[in-house]
């Protein structure tokens, strides 16, 4: 199965861990899905993903003290396979797992996806727990010195006999749920191993094959950053997404920092892989973390983290309460004409960036439209501008037009660029996107 066929566009969806971190349950799964399907799938937004501990008993209950309870229950099968937690999820129980819910998603004509940590649960291996179709049990393939330096829950596993056949049986199960999009954790950097953080590229290859034969289209997403720029053809070749911050928060230095990350891997956007710029920390966050808030970015930031999004064609991940929805923010991520930058024909560029401003410049290789986004970094409103003919503008369109009708696309302004030379006022810390006749 070409892993590139069925993301031919960077997944769009809705992510729990922002606003639940690992405290997410089955009814407030289903209420973000149904809004979803009633107000952002005709928009592109379509996965609803659970993500990290759904297989864990007692979560959140210590959080003062820690987010990942050490060696807690988890709920497991006798294949060393992780199930969900039942009393947070009802409908997985009776050996059900995550297929009623993911049932109940696609009946929304959306798609489901779930968190998973790389490698074999501790407790497996100390129980010697048999892996599916083989004489092999968990404490053969686990690695007991491959850990992750945050979470308690499993071990990494050996590139020996046995581990393959471990990941074929989780992929098995989980297409037998229904699962399109598998977010797996501590693989894409292992940050606990500075002078190996790339120690587990072998899982990463054992996940794609194992997804290969599952007969099941399943998206694989690697967390976390910073990924690699020096292994970006690995990536590619086995997975769909990958990160390239670590956890992206709603505080304008990670925003700014985006912009350098963006430009080290803009050439490395292409059909069915994407470098990923993390969650959007928009609308209501933060309960699961016993700091419930509304996104900290000004709505000037919010537009500035959009547009750098889609233009850059990065996956759009939703962290908030959708059933709290503001309407502003509603309708920041509903603008069809911004959004349709995400789209495979698109390819864009930055153009420069310094401390105080960045110019990106997008192309649709079939229409030939043309996007510009101005992006404004200073602490007070100022002028930023860019010549066409630096963004390449005049490569695919007549050198020889005096003038350039353009529309901003956030305000729906409508300016005419007679000198060559696009300029605007933009606000601190904010962003213009203007669409090129």
């Amino acid at each position: 199965m070409d892993k590139n066929s069925f993301t031919s566009r960077p997944p769009m969806g809705w992510n729990s861990y922002d606003y639940y971190d690992t405290t997410v349950n089955e009814e407030q799964v289903r209420a973000n899905a149904d809004y979803m399907a009633a107000h952002l799938k005709e928009y592109g937004w379509e996965y609803v993903v659970v993500d990290i501990q759904w297989y864990a008993y007692g979560t959140g209950t210590k959080r003062q003290q820690y987010q990942y309870i050490p060696f807690s229950r988890l709920e497991m099968d006798e294949y060393a396979r992780l199930l969900p937690d039942p009393e947070k999820f009802p409908s997985s129980a009776n050996g059900n797992g995550f297929k009623p819910l993911a049932d109940y998603i696609h009946n929304l004509g959306l798609k489901f996806g779930i968190h998973i940590m790389r490698g074999i649960p501790r407790v497996a291996a100390h129980n010697h727990s048999r892996i599916l179709g083989t004489d092999i049990t968990a404490d053969m393939i686990a690695a007991p010195s491959s850990i992750c330096g945050w979470n308690p829950d499993m071990y990494g596993l050996k590139n020996e006999p046995g581990a393959q056949e471990y990941y074929n049986s989780l992929l098995k199960l989980y297409a037998e749920w229904g699962v399109d999009y598998i977010k797996c954790d501590d693989i894409c950097n292992t940050n606990l191993y500075a002078n190996n953080p790339y120690s587990a590229r072998h899982e990463i290859e054992m996940l794609h094959h194992a997804i290969k034969i599952s007969g099941r289209p399943i998206v694989l997403s690697l967390s976390p950053g910073p990924a690699l720029i020096e292994q970006a053809w690995h990536y590619e070749k086995y997975a769909n997404m990958w990160r390239i911050t670590d956890d992206f928060w709603d505080s304008w230095p990670l925003l700014l920092n985006m912009f350098e990350r963006c430009e080290l891997w803009q050439n490395h956007v292409t059909k069915g892989c994407y470098p990923d710029c993390d969650m959007l920390p928009l609308g209501l966050v933060g309960k699961g973390f016993e700091a419930e808030r509304v996104t900290n970015f000004t709505r000037e930031e919010q537009i500035t983290m959009m547009t750098l999004w889609c233009i850059f064609r990065s996956p759009l991940m939703l962290g908030a309460e959708l059933t709290m929805m503001d309407e502003w923010t509603l309708s920041l991520i509903t603008n069809k004409q911004v959004l349709a930058m995400l789209s495979e024909e698109h390819k864009a560029v930055q153009v420069t960036r310094n401390k105080d401003y960045a110019v990106w410049f997008s192309r649709n290789q079939e229409t030939n439209e043309c996007y510009v986004a101005l992006f404004n970094f200073r602490d007070e409103k100022s002028k930023v501008m860019t010549s066409l003919d630096e963004c390449g503008y005049y490569r695919y369109k007549d050198v020889n037009l005096k003038e350039v009708p353009a529309r901003e696309l956030w305000t729906g302004k409508e300016v005419r660029i007679v000198d060559g030379n696009l300029t605007d006022e933009i606000e601190k810390h904010g962003a213009a996107l203007f669409k090129l006749n």
